[in-house]
């Protein structure tokens, strides 16, 4: 098969590849189309060879402390391959630290690296490391992109041992979701490997290289959703198992053993979470593998993103409960003045308590106490008796089992609250483009550091271009709502939210047939909506109308102006 070729070039290129730091997250606001740059970032560090054709021209004579468009200083050579090399460097008008890859302008694959940065850059996904710039410029092309210093390679994080559960699932999920959406766009990677894929501080996954590294290296394929699908189901593979999915040792992994074929990862390593080793088999499946218990291959990102919204959800692991240090009782000193210092090692012996005090001042006392004790017994001993005498007044029937309306009030239990469990969730279009749809599943994934969020607008802080923006959510069932909670990422003046029930996850439910729930407006980081009288349904829609103005966020990848994200939501009935 023609992606076989193509990972079987990936094996022989790693036997070159050096170690590559993690690269930097941050936005910038000059770029290559709409300003809007996006990710792309080869795994440099990937030596190749294999299949590529060699380049016409040789490696241009450079050197740390050389300066590209007066701007761009050359730091440290991190690859130097096959008439291109690559580089961190220094961006000095912006004072921030990038990478570059270079090649001279008569290079047989000049013109298609320049055409993949391009195109990449125009995708404008915050989940592909970022292209920031694509030059043709003095006989040399050369590319810029991000370099994030805090984020660590898959390779990385693997070397002590495979990812959790939890881990493993939030990254085939976000690399799945990312890919579907470049392929969407007819963009493909083709050498999606662990050095391609980096997880940041925050939790998030980022892809690199994105178009660019196949180019150049002249990889191609003649199906590039079946190749990149089976490259995330390598993926999944190497963090269930910690082994490279075929024979050969690759990217400091050790291959399989000889001539037994591609097993399952929970037949390779014990414990390892069935679900998401049939679902790595189900992607790997291209190269020829019998998916597990009968269930069809997938083909294309979009497949395999479809496979893992069907899985039953991985919750994080539960963090573990640390009893509390035993209160330790302290007791008073004597002083040692004119005492001999206890010796150590020398037992001490066992102070006697002081005799009980026998002055006037403490017989005058004991009678005291025993007097008011004397008053105590006999004023209750009274009320006693005259709640007996009022009972019988007031009831002839003994047996009386109604209260009344006061008693009743102040008897009752307040009502438990429960927290609700979502099952899915799709965001909502009422006028013009999508926000970000494929991370709605981020404001329920039990962390404040992801989440879903929306466009950045000139106007505001109403939204005035449409009706709002949000988020439809699925409860499984029918559910007695009483409150939804929100975390938000931008505090300020103002953001509204109103809370709708309707009848449907996806769009098709005008606003006007639903039945508005609540709504509440804050200028904090967090906002709740209360149901004046709880109702009953499967489907809530979480609709945000006004969002406070907030400047470029490198964190959250988006440029100034009125935006909000959603980082969690819970809903109590």
């Amino acid at each position: 098969m023609a992606e076989r070729s193509t990972a079987a070039v990936d094996v022989a290129d790693n036997s070159g590849d050096e170690p590559l730091t993690a690269q930097a997250d941050q936005s910038t606001a000059d770029g290559v189309a709409k300003n809007r740059e996006l990710d792309t970032d080869t795994d440099e560090a990937q030596g190749s060879g294999g299949t590529e054709r060699p380049g016409k021209a040789s490696p241009p004579e450079l050197h740390s402390g050389h300066k590209l468009a007066r701007r761009y200083r050359l730091e440290e050579c991190v690859t130097r391959l096959d008439g291109f090399s690559s580089w961190r460097a220094v961006d000095e008008k912006l004072r921030r630290a990038v990478g570059v890859h270079v090649l001279p302008a008569d290079h047989t694959r000049a013109r298609s690296v320049l055409a993949a940065a391009r195109s990449s850059a125009l995708l404008g996904d915050p989940r592909f490391v970022q292209v920031l710039d694509a030059v043709e410029e003095n006989d040399l092309v050369y590319v810029v992109h991000e370099w994030l210093p805090d984020a660590v390679e898959l390779t990385a994080l693997l070397a002590p041992g495979p990812l959790e559960p939890h881990d493993a699932y939030q990254m085939v999920s976000q690399v799945a979701a990312a890919m579907a959406a470049a392929h969407r766009e007819g963009l493909a990677h083709l050498r999606l490997n662990p050095n391609a894929v980096l997880r940041t501080s925050s939790g998030q996954w980022r892809i690199r290289g994105l178009a660019v590294n196949a180019a150049l290296r002249g990889i191609s394929s003649d199906t590039p959703q079946r190749t990149d699908t089976e490259s995330i189901g390598a993926l999944l593979y190497v963090a269930l198992t910690q082994r490279w999915p075929y024979e050969s040792d690759a990217y400091g992994l050790s291959g399989l053993p000889k001539d037994v074929g591609l097993i399952a990862p929970d037949q390779v390593r014990a414990g390892v979470h069935r679900g998401l080793s049939e679902l790595a088999m189900r992607a790997l499946a291209n190269d020829g593998a019998t998916a597990s218990r009968h269930e069809s291959p997938c083909t294309t990102p979009e497949e395999l993103v479809k496979a893992i919204g069907e899985m039953p959800r991985i919750r994080p692991p539960e963090p573990a409960f640390t009893a509390p240090p035993e209160y330790q009782r302290t007791t008073y000193h004597q002083g040692t003045y004119g005492r001999q210092a206890p010796r150590p090692g020398v037992p001490q012996p066992v102070q006697a308590p002081p005799p009980p005090l026998q002055s006037r001042t403490g017989k005058a006392l004991k009678w005291a106490v025993s007097a008011l004790l004397i008053a105590a017994l006999g004023l209750g001993s009274w009320q006693l008796a005259d709640a007996l005498m009022d009972q019988g007044n007031t009831s002839e029937d003994t047996n009386q089992t109604q209260t009344t309306e006061d008693n009743e009030k102040n008897t009752d239990k307040p009502k438990p609250v429960t927290t609700l469990p979502i099952e899915g969730a799709k965001e909502y279009v009422a006028e013009g483009e999508a926000q970000h749809p494929s991370d709605v599943d981020l404001t329920y994934d039990s962390s404040t550091t992801t989440g879903w969020r929306t466009n950045s607008y000139d106007d505001g802080p109403k939204i005035v271009i449409k009706p709002g923006v949000g988020i439809v959510y699925d409860l499984g069932s029918a559910q007695e709502v009483s409150t939804a909670t929100l975390s938000l990422r931008y505090g300020g003046d103002h953001t509204t939210v109103k809370l709708y029930a309707t009848d449907t996850l996806d769009s098709s439910t005008p606003l006007s047939s639903m039945q508005e729930l609540g709504e509440a407006t804050t200028s904090s980081t967090s906002a709740k909506v209360t149901v004046d009288k709880p109702v009953k349904s499967r489907y809530l829609l979480v609709w945000l109308t006004a969002m406070p103005y907030s400047g470029e966020d490198s964190v959250n990848y988006s440029q100034a102006g009125y935006k909000q994200a959603i980082t969690d939501v819970k809903f109590t009935g």
